[in-house]
């Protein structure tokens, strides 16, 4: 077993340096798919589940080639299959952008149901519904989705989403770039990473409009041609660390960000306590003194993200007074509570809110990580504590963050790899 072990207890000083976005790279990598020709993509995110989705690609018959640590050129010209293998799809919830992409391009797709984080029920409705706008048949059945398009080639409409949803946002956007016709997408999300993909998909060939407002328009185009697309920096990654220096305390400079996508995340920190000043693509991160109590739910962009709900409670376990969170997306978001617990936090759950109450200090213990944002939470608390925590299952916290434990040494958190003996070694430090 691999594990994190953090002696807690030191602030933080130095910069760290933001990778590319995680939401945005795997339906960029998809988005592909669409393609004909080379797309040379730059910064992406070394972390499992953009191998993952590369990995698919190339099962399906894709040319991808690194070109260096944070670049790689993917070919999809050649592909003639689209069928999605199941061992790989099942691993990561962004395999459904599959789905859209395969049907944009050839009309038809099969893709096994996603996997990634167990946040409660996910449902994928909003998007069939609006492949089955589209012109699309849409069946479930030997544990594969199935979609074929009427007459080949799905065909614009107006799409209203019931629920403002990232996924089935950037699922349609993908499904209409290559369809005949004008598609509208009504109540639609504005995340920065659906932006993203509407201008990667832009530079490309394609004819999107409004993309980071609540009406989507894309114009169907007969083809798109290659290119050279950057992916934006990673909003939640910045996030993490932000939350990191407010809870250990000192002073760290974040580099490499888009200081308006952290707003709402900033906007917290400084009701709280903490020093923000924002730069040019910089935010300076500074808490010496006390942290106060303030009230968060999560929202749909501009609001405050549901991606960084247990990363603000961490820090909000030390503030002073009584804090309540709000969770506004998941049903499933606090299984990371009795973690918390372990190490002397007061927290108290009824369904979607939480009511917590700032402790004094919190005592190094030993964690599990559920999924990737309670991971990096747990990391924080470690970081805040006095003592000494492991975290296990931290290949949850892999899937979405890169070189964690790298970045966190360099700003002089004491944190490193452990690999047990039934592991063939006994200890290895990150590098």
């Amino acid at each position: 077993m691999t594990k994190y072990v953090i002696h807690g207890g030191k602030p933080l000083f130095g910069e760290i340096s933001i990778s590319g976005a995680k939401n945005a790279a795997v339906a960029i990598i998809p988005a592909t798919l669409l393609v004909d020709g080379v797309c040379r993509i730059e910064n992406i995110p070394q972390i499992s589940d953009v191998t993952l989705i590369l990995n698919i690609l190339q099962d399906l018959g894709a040319d991808v080639r690194t070109v260096n640590r944070t670049t790689v050129d993917i070919d999809c010209s050649h592909i003639h299959n689209s069928k999605v293998p199941e061992e790989l799809a099942r691993k990561i919830r962004a395999s459904y952008y599959l789905i859209g992409a395969l049907l944009s391009r050839f009309g038809s797709a099969e893709v096994p149901p996603p996997g990634g984080c167990d946040l409660g029920g996910r449902p994928i409705d909003q998007h069939i519904k609006g492949f089955v706008a589209m012109g699309a048949d849409v069946d479930v059945k030997g544990g594969y989705i199935h979609a074929k398009a009427k007459g080949g080639r799905l065909t614009g409409t107006t799409v209203y989403m019931d629920i403002v949803s990232v996924g089935a946002t950037m699922n349609i956007m993908l499904a209409a770039t290559l369809a005949e016709g004008l598609t509208v997408i009504e109540n639609a999300a504005k995340e920065p990473h659906i932006v993203d993909l509407a201008n990667f998909l832009n530079s490309m060939g394609a004819d999107i409009m409004g993309a980071g407002t609540d009406v989507i328009k894309i114009r169907g185009v007969e083809r798109l041609g290659g290119g050279m697309y950057s992916i934006i920096p990673d909003q939640i990654e910045a996030g993490t660390y932000m939350a990191a220096v407010a809870a250990a305390g000192g002073e760290v400079l974040i580099k490499n960000v888009i200081p308006k996508h952290l707003e709402c995340i900033t906007a917290k920190l400084v009701e709280m306590g903490v020093d923000v000043e924002e730069r040019d693509d910089a935010v300076l991160v500074r808490r010496t003194g006390k942290l106060t109590r303030t009230n968060v739910k999560t929202l749909p962009y501009p609001g405050f993200p549901t991606d960084m709900q247990p990363q603000i409670a961490a820090v909000l376990c030390l503030a002073q007074g009584t804090s309540v969170v709000t969770e506004g997306v998941w049903d499933n978001r606090y299984r990371y509570v009795d973690e918390f617990r372990r190490m002397g936090a007061q927290i108290q759950v009824d369904g979607k809110i939480a009511v917590i109450e700032g402790v004094e200090k919190l005592t190094g213990a030993r964690l599990r990580a559920c999924d990737l944002r309670a991971g990096a939470a747990m990391i924080i608390t470690a970081l805040a504590a006095q003592g000494t925590s492991e975290i296990s299952n931290i290949h949850h916290i892999e899937r979405g963050y890169e070189d964690i434990v790298r970045k966190l040494s360099g700003v002089g958190a004491d944190i490193r790899v452990v690999i047990t003996p039934d592991e063939e070694q006994s200890e290895a430090t990150a590098g």
